[in-house]
């Protein structure tokens, strides 16, 4: 099997909701071509941005079915496939398969809190059971579980995993990875308070799997574009420094209410979030409206910005 090597912009989609609280399929075909048109390289579907621990069993598979039919060979769409067990997951991640996905994002089952040896012994299993390309989100702060350097490497030599997402704060763990030339794209999380994106992309990371893209694709394909040259260094630095100050406002609240508060601001159709999520407050989502307007992204995308009365809790 070929492996699908994924590099650039990997952007965790929100999932956009009806006023009634179901799933907007029509929006969803909006934000795919909106992310196609602007240098996503891939999308995620069903990530923690997508409010999937409050999605239903059912309404997971129609994402999966309705959305796999929406993807474009430029494009790939990947799905968050985490179950509560190993059996669960296997069952998704066949599920997703057999429905035209792309590939699967795992990350450990949250709660459990389960040990490094048993989380090892999950994504090897998982990965036994199908030739779905898949990847791995180390991410401590929602799932406790933290994958040693050493347990990834292991599970990188698994021929079904393509993608490592690390949302740790240690440049070292990925500094580790990379060393250890992983036949994966090695991709951190766009959190500025982390801190891993300069890192990653300086010690050749692949990419960012992110949530700012949402909002702002080009410019967050631009941070997330491998480094060849002294070029893309450069257009990295400037466009990174630039745009710190909406890295900080997605992060400045539990994702995703920052980042989908603000994207219904500006005219996206994301919907409301899922209770007991609410949206940001007047004062909170202004900010991010000041931030957008001073950056230019109302004129670089069209955005339309409503008065803050209209769109805030």
């Amino acid at each position: 099997m070929a492996k699908t090597k994924l590099a650039g912009s990997f952007v965790a989609l929100i999932t956009p909701f009806n006023k009634d609280g179901t799933v907007d399929f029509a929006a969803f075909r909006t934000l795919l071509k909106f992310h196609e048109d602007n240098g996503t390289a891939a999308i995620l579907i069903m990530g923690s941005t997508g409010e999937t621990s409050m999605l239903s069993i059912e309404e997971k598979k129609a994402i999966i079915v309705e959305t796999a039919k929406m993807k474009t060979p430029k494009m790939p769409i990947f799905f968050g496939c985490t179950g509560n067990n190993t059996e669960s997951t296997i069952a998704m991640v066949k599920f997703a398969k057999d429905n035209g996905a792309d590939g699967a994002i795992l990350a450990a089952p949250a709660y459990i809190c389960a040990p490094e040896d048993d989380i090892e012994r999950f994504f090897l299993e998982v990965a036994d059971a199908t030739d779905l390309p898949l990847g791995i989100y180390n991410n401590p702060p929602r799932v406790k579980s933290d994958l040693h350097w050493d347990n990834l490497l292991r599970i990188f030599k698994h021929p079904n995993y393509v993608v490592h997402k690390e949302s740790t704060g240690r440049v070292g763990q990925v500094a580790q990875v990379l060393a250890g030339r992983p036949d994966v794209s090695v991709m951190c999380c766009d959190s500025p308070n982390l801190g891993l994106v300069v890192p990653t992309m300086s010690l050749g990371g692949h990419g960012t799997a992110n949530m700012t893209g949402n909002i702002a694709p080009r410019e967050i394909a631009t941070i997330s574009t491998p480094w060849t040259d002294y070029t893309d260094a450069m257009a990295f630095r400037e466009t990174y420094l630039r745009m710190l100050p909406l890295l900080h406002f997605t992060y400045s609240a539990i994702n995703p209410v920052a980042v989908k508060s603000l994207m219904k601001a500006v005219g996206l159709p994301a919907g409301d979030l899922r209770k007991p999520l609410t949206g940001l407050a007047a004062d909170h989502l202004a900010r991010g409206l000041r931030i957008v307007s001073e950056l230019g992204l109302d004129k670089t995308y069209g955005f339309e910005l409503k008065p803050v009365a209209a769109v805030a809790a």
